[in-house]
């Protein structure tokens, strides 16, 4: 599973081994490990609330790019890195 992002701490990846709905991404951070829609929501697992604060403005800020990432996911494709959030 490609990192395709990281900032304060954060590693964003999203696997690219064809579809497996809904579309997301996992994040992790010091020892937590929790999975988000496209829309920047906690959908499984546990990360602190500042750190889901700042997954959330990241992916409302790059949420074209991550949905054209899932576009290459699903197709098992590379995918391409992601600006982090500063």
């Amino acid at each position: 599973m490609p990192a395709i992002s990281m900032f304060y701490g954060i590693i964003i990846k999203m696997y690219n081994n064809g579809e497996h709905n809904p579309p997301h991404f996992h994040a992790s951070y010091q020892g937590y490990y929790a999975t988000f829609n496209l829309n920047g929501e906690l959908i499984e697992g546990d990360m602190p609330k500042r750190q889901i604060k700042f997954i959330a403005t990241w992916t409302e800020i790059h949420k074209d790019e991550l949905i054209a990432n899932w576009e290459l996911a699903i197709n098992e494709e590379p995918l391409y890195k992601i600006e982090p959030l500063r």
